[in-house]
């Protein structure tokens, strides 16, 4: 009889599982199939068959699908091969992010099954959540169990706004007191990202200083896309505030509102404001930029070709440059060579490259991930719909990248992420 185990069954979503099944005949084909609820009344499923080995054991560590939702060995292949059941969501948490993802797994041998529960939680135990509304802030705080004091981690989201909740309760899980910043999109907020003032989030990080009196002051900004141009931006601006940056798919100079634009502003008006006037943007008095590339043709789109044709100005790119050579702690660039949605890997470069040029003082890495995408997040969730509605223009575009090559990315960048965490944090202690 067919026997299915998962270690460990119950962990943190970024913890690696052995899936394997023994008491089979020996190259017997077996399917295992996956169901996970992922929101209201969502569910994201894969399958793949499977040939037993001489011993009557299937392995996902060792063996590859003869078919199914995923090719080659990958021990954690059917969870990042997951797509929606009857549905095109990218949806891939509950809303409340304490609540454990959970995986039913099911074995189908020779008539009979067997059947197993993996589940995924962003929110150890202990960690404690708290909504924040205060000072004019909108987010939520998440700290890890005991008394602390702990580093802690501001976390910023991209163009779709929102409060980073998930991303913000793993942090908390691995010791990083951990505030998701919302900026738009999100209660007592603009709907929109333009003519956002960068001293909301200067309060913001004074906020953590005061209220969560993080170790030695240590405070890292984590964001991703638009969060990933805002990171840069705010290490240069408010330095003395900033210990380091974690910078997933950035962009190297100001942009415009875009796709998340006030339609009364446009998307070529301003994003950031400061001191009470726009930041200078790349497409601002611009020669060759165009939105031709992205606005034409058959859908999905690239906004990354729009991009593109932006950055042929070289005086345009050197007016809106964030100057990060101003940043006063090491910095981390994480990008895909296939974005889609801008062109994170040159953006990242650029960046490096300025920070040597300045001889920064700080650790300075960049992983620039093969034929990934835009959709960097951390390891075993679904990397399968690169194709998305924006959620506030509603443009069809595309991530970008492969779902095997997004899963690479997802799990490698998670790992030099805590790495590089850890030792800022072992650094600053020593500076301090």
């Amino acid at each position: 009889m067919a026997q299915l185990h998962i270690t460990p069954a119950d962990d943190l979503i970024d913890v690696a599982r052995r899936i394997s099944v023994s008491g089979l005949r020996p190259g017997e084909t077996i399917a295992i199939a996956t169901r996970t609820l992922r929101g209201p009344e969502l569910a994201w499923a894969s399958e793949a068959t499977f040939a037993a080995n001489a011993a009557g054991t299937v392995d996902l560590e060792r063996d590859a699908p003869l078919s199914g939702s995923y090719t080659g060995v990958s021990p954690m292949g059917l969870l990042w091969s997951q797509r929606p059941v009857d549905s095109d969501s990218r949806e891939q948490f509950h809303a409340d992010a304490t609540r454990a993802l959970v995986t039913e797994i099911t074995v189908r041998a020779d008539g009979a099954q067997a059947r197993g529960e993996l589940v995924q939680r962003l929110a150890a135990a202990g960690v404690t959540r708290r909504e924040v509304r205060e000072d004019g802030l909108v987010g939520t705080l998440y700290l890890p169990a005991g008394p602390g004091p702990h580093p802690a981690v501001m976390v910023l989201n991209g163009s779709g706004g929102g409060i980073n909740e998930p991303r913000a309760a793993l942090y908390a899980s691995r010791g990083y007191a951990a505030l998701a910043l919302a900026y738009f999109k999100a209660p007592g907020l603009s709907d929109y990202i333009s003519n956002t003032p960068l001293e909301y989030f200067e309060c913001g990080l004074r906020w953590i200083r005061e209220h969560v009196r993080p170790a030695r002051n240590f405070i890292a900004l984590s964001g991703q896309s638009r969060g990933g141009e805002l990171v840069l931006l705010l290490g240069a601006t408010f330095p003395e505030l900033v210990s380091a940056v974690i910078g997933y798919v950035p962009g190297a100079v100001v942009h415009s509102a875009q796709n998340a634009a006030d339609p009364a502003i446009g998307r070529e008006g301003p994003a950031w404001l400061h001191h009470g006037k726009p930041l200078p943007h790349v497409w601002e008095n611009n020669r060759t930029a165009s939105w031709a590339p992205f606005d034409e043709g058959p859908a999905p789109h690239r906004h990354e070709r729009a991009i593109l044709t932006a950055l042929q100005d070289p005086e345009a790119v050197a007016r809106a440059r964030i100057r990060v050579e101003a940043i006063r702690g090491p910095v981390m660039l994480l990008s895909g060579t296939d974005d889609g949605s801008w062109p994170s890997s040159l953006y990242a470069r650029m960046v490096a490259d300025k920070l040597a040029e300045a001889g920064h003082a700080h650790d300075v890495r960049h992983l620039d991930f093969e034929q990934a995408g835009h959709a960097i997040l951390f390891p075993y969730v679904p990397t399968t719909q690169m194709v998305y509605a924006h959620p506030v223009s509603g443009r069809i575009s595309t991530t970008g990248g492969t779902a095997a090559a997004n899963a690479e990315a997802d799990e490698q960048s998670w790992i030099a992420v805590r790495d590089f965490l850890a030792r800022a944090v072992a650094r600053h202690a020593g500076q301090a």
